[in-house]
């Protein structure tokens, strides 16, 4: 099933940030909060990697609405139970890079000592226990984002 099937057309879509279009929503789509969008990271650098979006146009964290801030306390709630039941983290880092996406966005990292499995492929954090080594991200075939994105979605919105 696709994203845009799963959850509907939303009304801010013909406004869509240039960062959200470049992680692959609609297909990336795994939840779906008032001013947030959760997105799978299509580059895996460790598994269950994710992004979480801003849907405002903002370039500046400082620039989003009130609102934004409560709503994104709920959607980091529902990322770290979800994360906690899919792949068993043991720590999880939150980076809000914005330099080569200026849209405000954070790439969420599930963090773990020992190589995770998925689809018959291994997932090691190769920066563990140091910083995430982004460069060293497991990369999904074509239809992979999409499975992994649905399996995440179901783990998501149990929370």
């Amino acid at each position: 099933m696709k994203a845009s099937e799963r959850w509907g057309v939303c009304a801010w879509e013909s406004r869509l940030n240039k960062t959200i279009e470049k992680f692959g929503y609609p297909a990336t789509l795994v939840r779906e909060f008032d001013h947030w969008l959760v997105l799978l990271r299509p580059a895996q650098v460790t598994l269950g990697s994710l992004v979480l979006a801003a849907k405002d146009q903002a370039t500046a964290y400082s620039a989003l609405p009130d609102a934004a801030f409560a709503d994104q306390a709920r959607a980091v709630r529902a990322i770290e139970a979800g994360l906690a039941d899919f792949v068993n983290l043991e720590r999880i880092n939150y980076l809000m890079l914005m330099m080569v996406d200026p849209d405000v966005h954070f790439h969420v990292i599930p963090r773990y000592s020992k190589p995770r499995s998925w689809a018959g492929m291994e997932f090691p954090d190769e920066g563990w226990p140091g910083p995430p080594q982004l460069g060293a991200a497991v990369s999904l075939n074509e239809a992979q984002p999409a499975q992994l994105a649905g399996e995440l979605a179901s783990y998501l919105s149990k929370h």
